[in-house]
């Protein structure tokens, strides 16, 4: 695989989403970009509260802008705020929370997307967000 198809990342949404009903966990949004930081899909469900699509996509944001997903942006966050502070400002407050949850896709060395889930514990939305990246076909950099 080369790139971020939009069927890989309706796939990555679809198991992300089951992945969180199969654990009964609270409602979520997922967004998925590709490289270059286009959007390619993105699905909010029934009872998700608001401002969850805005979340996910400054988790996923954040993780391209940097290069590091977002667990790894949290610990820069604890040992570097004015760092993680400027970023923000420059990319847009919207544009990176520093939280798990935000998740680079890779194939092989190749970075190819990044996904945003938001709606659970930020560990639980990295559990789904991994998920989806894996059933696609690709690896998953969470920071850890």
């Amino acid at each position: 695989m080369s790139e971020l198809t939009l069927r890989a990342a309706k796939t990555i949404v679809d198991t992300a989403l089951a992945t969180a009903r199969g654990h009964a966990l609270k409602p979520l949004a997922v967004v998925v970009y590709d490289a270059r930081g286009s959007l390619k899909c993105v699905q909010a469900e029934d009872g998700t509260s608001l401002r969850r699509v805005e979340i996910a996509s400054g988790k996923a944001n954040g993780a391209l802008a940097l290069g590091l997903g977002s667990r790894a942006i949290a610990a820069r966050a604890e040992a570097q705020p004015q760092f993680v502070a400027a970023v923000s400002h420059l990319v847009g407050p919207a544009a990176l929370v520093p939280v798990a949850g935000g998740v680079l896709i890779r194939d092989g060395d190749r970075l190819v997307g990044a996904v945003g889930v938001s709606g659970d514990t930020s560990d639980n939305d990295e559990i789904c967000a991994m998920a989806g990246i894996q059933a696609a076909g690709f690896t998953a950099e969470t920071g850890a």
